[in-house]
């Protein structure tokens, strides 16, 4: 498909090719580039992209059989300001050039509860961003856990990130618009079971050392069931 970018890590380590041209190579425009990390399906990239066609989106993940689904979307209905690109979000300042980036949505993703440096709003992983976020870029959680919420949430206050929206509850807030109800199929298992969706969007100014918060969590204790339990229990 087209709209799908993945390149050998050789490659990558001599520099990728779309590094700073996505917009003069790819959408063939000046308009601000979102990334949603961990896409899966691609709901979000191809939700934003089917509502708004001055802005440029690329979804990540590194399971090209789940973007399979959103690159499909992206051919029947002629998005041309969507695209996807198979690759570990480890690697994205090789993908992207410094300020490349207008935005990046993380939707749904793995918590993380043992590995602090794993959580993609970890300090490893803010601190990657930051290298191809224009100053100031925004940066949008939206998640199930509990666990994820409250860590994001006491990281953000602890470095004194600006924060535009902070709710854990988004849809008994009031607070959730056109964008913010785009679901993808894991939220909508979530909803299905009664949780509460919570969603943080705050900005990430360049220069300020991060630090990780000094907080005990107490763990999702939904999430120590396997993969079919989740999905059947009520």
């Amino acid at each position: 498909m087209n709209c799908v970018f993945q390149f050998p890590f050789s490659a990558l380590l001599e520099g990728c090719p779309m590094q700073g041209k996505w917009n003069e190579t790819y959408f063939h425009n000046s308009n601000p580039i979102v990334l949603e990390l961990g896409c899966g399906k691609g709901e979000y990239a191809v939700g934003l992209g089917m509502r708004f066609a001055d802005k440029n989106y690329i979804g990540l993940d590194i399971k090209g059989a789940r973007m399979w689904t959103g690159a499909k979307q992206v051919e029947e209905h002629g998005l041309r300001n969507v695209a996807f690109l198979r690759t570990s979000i480890e690697l994205i300042d090789r993908l992207f050039a410094p300020g490349e980036v207008a935005e990046i949505w993380i939707t749904f993703p793995d918590p993380q509860m043992k590995k602090a440096n794993k959580r993609l709003t970890g300090t490893r992983f803010l601190d990657a961003y930051r290298k191809v976020l224009a100053p100031d870029g925004t940066v949008h959680l939206k998640t199930d856990s509990p666990f994820l919420y409250t860590y994001t949430h006491e990281l953000v206050k602890v470095n004194q990130l600006p924060v535009d929206v902070d709710t854990d509850d988004l849809y008994a807030s009031g607070q959730a618009d056109d964008i913010l109800e785009i679901k993808t199929y894991y939220e909508r298992q979530w909803l299905s079971r009664g949780l509460t969706i919570k969603y943080i969007k705050f900005h990430l100014p360049h220069g300020v050392p991060l630090i990780e918060p000094d907080i005990d969590i107490e763990p999702d204790t939904y999430r120590s069931y396997n993969r079919g339990e989740r999905m059947n229990k009520k």
